[in-house]
């Protein structure tokens, strides 16, 4: 049975909450009425004929499937909100205690880990959503080389922050928070990891409760530091260290299921009692593939972090503080088109450019819309909202804050078009084209962050903060347009 013409596969709007779910069928509807005809012509019986009416505008709302898609999607959503409000709470308090200058030295020293913890595992994780999504329980085949793989890139991860921080790091503060930080690569795996298995099993509350852990966590470091006000940045860097290996030791036993295959893999029917002969693969064969999601792995943190490291070592901690506050506010906001992509609907876009292309492109181009409709609600927001928190909430010694935030609000209708276009660059093998995007846009980002901050300090980087993100923009858009005419895609 194909899709009644101008029904809801045709154009009319559907929420993608609605398409998200396995259970989502583009079916016509049959009438069971019969309807006058104003040429005063007999009804003919939808029975008798197999005549099929235009779905009315509720039953087009009303999918199969719907109600626990937004159930799903309401609970990681509420559990996102939850973990952006810690997090902004624990930047908040650690800004307030140590200063500028305190806060600038810790945060920068976070932001240069986190930029390279991509690195172990190189965008294997988002691999692996793909092969599931393509080869269902076959997908096990690519477990032994991805071993190997992961612990190979993590070496490398680890020992390039050693390495910084014995070598480039500018005084000893510096080095003691670099070194002191380093387990945070393999918790950063963990939860990628972790979160992965949670997907493909369609646990999502499990895989909610798993991420509020850290940032509830590292809350409570932040009171313990406002209740003791002589602890130091140090103690900061040591508690964010400790929560880390108790998060390795908590994913462990998961992790090890995770890597024998014990997984209730959803969507592609029970585990089959024996497996076809295919090979498995090389760690040659396994890099060919991966490759794509890896640069883009890598090259995201580093587009989003260079400006955070770049005003500590071309500006100072004072700068850098100043920025990072700025940067924890947009990090937040940006959480919104994550949880609705990369925990929930990642895995599901895969299975869907696969098996069901029409809906994948429905919940594209649908998605699209609201999000860019969202981002632009948001940066207005943010116009208005700013001049009047910042100064409560961090005090006048961020006053600066206001001014960056205000540069940064024509970011989020940026970003979040992005996200959703780059959804479609996230399947097959045109993820080259969204690493193209990512390169250029890092590039950019480095460039300008470089000739900015030296004279302009924080609203440099704030500008070619906007500018990198526009060049992001039309790398997606560009490698899109490509991609739809290489699949004969309508635009």
């Amino acid at each position: 049975m194909r899709p009644a013409e101008g029904g809801s596969a045709g154009g009319r709007f559907l929420p993608f909450f609605c398409l998200s779910h396995p259970s989502f069928t583009l079916l016509p509807i049959r009438s069971a009425h019969f309807h006058g005809r104003k040429d005063g012509m007999e009804p003919t019986q939808a029975g008798a004929t197999g005549m099929v009416d235009e779905p009315s505008r509720i039953a087009q709302w009303l999918i199969p499937g719907w109600k626990r898609a937004l159930k799903t999607i309401s609970m990681l959503g509420a559990a996102t909100a939850l973990g952006a409000l810690f997090v902004f709470l624990t930047q908040t308090l650690l800004a307030r205690e140590l200063g500028p200058k305190g806060y600038g030295l810790f945060a920068s020293s976070l932001a240069t880990v986190t930029m390279i913890a991509p690195l172990a595992g190189f965008g294997l994780n988002q691999f692996r959503l793909r092969v599931y999504g393509v080869e269902g329980w076959g997908a096990r085949r690519w477990i032994k080389p991805s071993l190997r793989f992961v612990a190979f890139t993590t070496l490398l991860a680890m020992s390039i922050i050693v390495g910084w921080a014995l070598l480039i790091a500018p005084d000893a503060d510096t080095r003691f928070d670099l070194l002191v930080l380093t387990p945070i690569v393999l918790h950063l795996l963990a939860i990628e990891l972790l979160t992965n298995k949670y997907r493909l099993e369609d646990r999502f509350g499990a895989m909610a409760t798993w991420q509020l852990a850290l940032p509830f966590m590292r809350m409570l470091v932040a009171i313990s530091l406002l209740l003791v006000p002589q602890l130091t940045g140090r103690f900061v860097a040591a508690s964010y260290a400790a929560i880390s290996i108790a998060m390795i030791l908590w994913s462990t036993r998961p992790l090890l299921q995770f890597m024998r295959n014990q997984i209730d893999l959803k969507g592609h029917g029970p585990m089959p009692t024996s497996y076809s002969d295919a090979a498995t693969p090389s760690i040659r064969e396994l890099w060919s593939m991966a490759w794509p999601y890896g640069v883009v792995a890598v090259l995201y943190p580093i587009f989003f972090q260079v400006s955070t490291v770049l005003l500590k070592y071309l500006g100072s901690n004072a700068q850098a503080g100043q920025w990072a506050i700025a940067l924890a506010v947009m990090m937040a906001i940006y959480l919104i088109p994550a949880t609705i992509y990369h925990k929930f609907l990642f895995g599901k876009l895969h299975y869907w450019a696969a098996q069901n292309p029409p809906k994948f492109w429905l919940v594209y181009k649908r998605s699209n819309v609201a999000l860019f409709a969202l981002g632009l609600l948001i940066g207005a927001a943010m116009v208005v909202v700013v001049p009047y928190v910042v100064p409560v909430l961090f005090g006048k010694a961020y006053a600066r804050v206001i001014d960056i935030l205000l540069v940064l609000a024509l970011c989020p209708p940026i970003r979040f078009l992005s996200t959703s276009m780059g959804a479609a660059l996230l399947t097959d093998d045109h993820m080259r084209y969204r690493v193209w995007a990512m390169v250029w846009a890092t590039v950019v980002a480095i460039l300008l962050n470089a000739a900015l901050i030296p004279n302009f300090g924080e609203m440099g980087a704030a500008w070619a903060t906007v500018v990198a993100e526009l060049v992001l923009l039309a790398g997606t858009w560009w490698g899109v347009r490509h991609f739809k005419r290489a699949k004969g895609v309508a635009p």
